[in-house]
This record gives structure tokens, C-alpha cells and sequence, in this order.
């Protein structure tokens, strides 16, 4: 594909529709498509401000069929965080269906289309696997058990209307370090003396930095033949331990406040088993495999980096 886009008339370049294009991963790859020479439109639930946005109402299922015609790509970043605390039964409700719609509405488009996109990336998670110790979670592993697995795989399932049609990639990510997200969270609890054991602190959590997200995402759209799902996370595995360290360190706060497992759940319920306390060693090697170079794979550095940002 990488020859072969028509964008803006530069050899390389291509028409690439985001929905989700103003959150934080968004953001990022907005900017990078954007520096690589590509065209980026960006989907709204609004009225559009500028020629690069495009109203869509994904809870109704609608979007006018020409924005998908005119685009070689479509990224979907769509959905709820999972972030936001607490997880009711209608938050819950909302973290699924705001996935599911978004995807659906975008895949239905897509296999409408007389000329439809080249590429279909379709976001995902590491959420897939549930909480699996002791083991290398590769794209061939199985479903895990519990809220998020069931998330996942509808997400993906969404998706994959669209095959045949397009090529379908489905990015499961991990834990997104940047200026951001969980560091800006993590941060604060530093500040205030908390940072210390979440759980046992042994738990991996798979993480990548947010340049490499965006980067990554690049590569599936541009570099890459891969199809369904590839697991996006750094080469360097790390527990919960060693975010709060460095994060404490980075900091200059204790690392001493420990928040047994049982206080967590009580707490948090699902989202403190699934978000905090899974420990998920995701494996890469199928993207590095095909041909991606890590930029960030130190844990303290990309910290560092993005709480000095933060």
C-alpha cells in the first residue's frame, strides 16, 4: 500500500479515516500520519469545524456512505474509557455498546461501499486475555474470563463483518504510556503518598509507549500484510511493581503505601481485577516479526519522558 495511495496527489500519500481521532491515542496518530505526508479526516459527533472532520452518529448506526468511499484507510478508536471509575451496570452497558455500535456502523459502511478502504484497523485490547499468570499471551491465545474478554471479543467480532471485503487488523494494545491516560493518573497518587504494592505488584502489565502505539498503528496501515489480531506492547515486559517505582522514583515520593489485592477488589470490583490486578505478559513477536522497530523499549525512560510531559 505503500506505493499506491492518491490522497493528495504525492506518491505515498493516503486518505486516512479516524474515528476517535481526538482522544489520546488519536491524538498521536493523527499527528503522525499527518507529518508522514498523509491526509487524515477525523469523524464527529458534531458539526464540523474544518474540511478534515466528518459528522457520524454511531449510536444511531449512520454515516454518510461517500466518507468511507473516499478513504484507502479507516481507523477506529472509538469507545468509552475504560478508565473512568466506577464500573456500574450502566457504565458497563456503555463501555460495550459504545464499541460495538462505533465498529458496526463503521464495518456496514464498509461493506456497502462501491470503492471500499484498502485497510480497515479496528482498536482492540489486551483485555482479551483476562488475567492469565505464568503464561506468554500470544495472539493465539485463548479468550480469557471475566467483563473485559467478553468486551473484546465483541469489539473484534464487530469488525470482522467488513472481511472480505478489506484487510481487517485488530491492534490489541496494552497499557498506553504518554502524556496521559493512566501516567497522569498514576502521577497523582504519587503526589498525594500512594504509590507503593498494588496487589502482590507482580503482575505484568504490558505496555508500550503512546509515540510506539501510534507508530505501530502506521505500520499495520502502511508496512504491513497482518491481518485479525496483533498484540501491540513493548519487548520488555513489566510488573506493576516497576511502574510505581519509577513512577515514584521519577516523582520523588515513597514507594511504601501497599493496597492489598482484597481493598482493591472491594473498591473497584471488576474494573480492580480486570485493570489492576490481571497479570497479562503480552508477546509482540508477531509485529516485531514483521518488520516493526520499537523506538521506546526502556520502561524508565518512556516514564520519564512522559511524566516530565504530564
Amino acid at each position: 500500500m505503500s506505493d499506491s495511495g492518491t490522497a493528495s496527489g504525492t506518491p505515498g500519500a493516503l486518505s486516512i479515516l479516524i474515528a476517535g481521532g481526538s482522544g489520546f491515542i488519536g491524538t498521536e496518530l493523527t499527528q503522525q500520519l499527518r507529518e508522514h505526508g498523509h491526509r487524515v479526516v477525523v469523524l464527529v459527533r458534531h458539526a464540523t469545524h474544518n474540511p478534515d472532520e466528518r459528522m457520524w452518529d454511531p449510536d444511531a448506526g449512520w454515516l454518510n456512505p461517500e466518507t468511507v468511499e473516499r478513504a484507502d484507510v479507516v481507523v477506529n478508536l472509538s469507545g468509552a474509557s475504560i478508565s473512568r471509575l466506577p464500573w456500574t451496570l450502566a457504565y458497563k452497558r456503555t463501555i460495550l455498546e459504545s464499541r460495538v455500535n462505533a465498529t458496526t456502523t463503521l464495518a456496514t459502511a464498509i461493506t456497502k461501499a462501491n470503492n471500499p478502504p484498502a485497510v480497515f484497523v479496528s482498536g482492540s485490547a489486551v483485555g482479551y486475555y483476562g488475567d492469565r499468570p505464568g503464561e506468554v499471551l500470544t495472539e493465539q491465545s485463548a479468550i480469557g474470563e471475566g467483563f473485559l474478554p467478553k468486551v473484546v471479543d465483541a469489539w473484534e467480532k464487530a469488525s470482522r463483518q467488513a472481511d472480505g471485503v478489506t484487510r481487517v487488523v485488530n491492534p490489541r494494545t496494552g497499557v498506553v504510556l504518554g502524556n496521559g491516560g493512566l501516567v497522569n493518573t498514576l502521577k497523582l497518587i504519587a503526589k498525594v503518598g500512594g504509590a507503593g504494592p498494588l496487589g502482590s505488584g507482580t503482575q505484568h502489565w504490558p505496555w508500550i509507549s503512546l509515540y510506539d502505539e501510534a507508530a505501530a498503528i502506521r505500520h499495520l496501515i502502511v508496512d504491513s500484510e497482518l491481518t485479525g489480531p496483533v498484540n501491540l506492547a513493548a519487548p520488555h515486559p513489566a510488573t506493576a511493581a516497576d511502574v510505581m517505582k519509577t513512577i515514584a522514583r521519577v516523582e520523588h515520593r515513597p514507594y511504601w503505601l501497599p493496597a492489598p489485592s482484597w481493598a482493591i477488589k472491594g473498591a473497584l470490583a471488576d474494573a480492580g481485577r480486570e485493570l489492576i490486578l490481571a497479570d497479562q505478559n503480552e508477546s509482540s513477536q508477531l509485529l516485531a516479526a514483521d518488520g516493526f522497530g520499537f523506538r521506546d523499549t526502556s520502561l524508565d525512560e518512556t516514564l520519564e519522558g512522559a511524566l516530565a510531559a504530564a
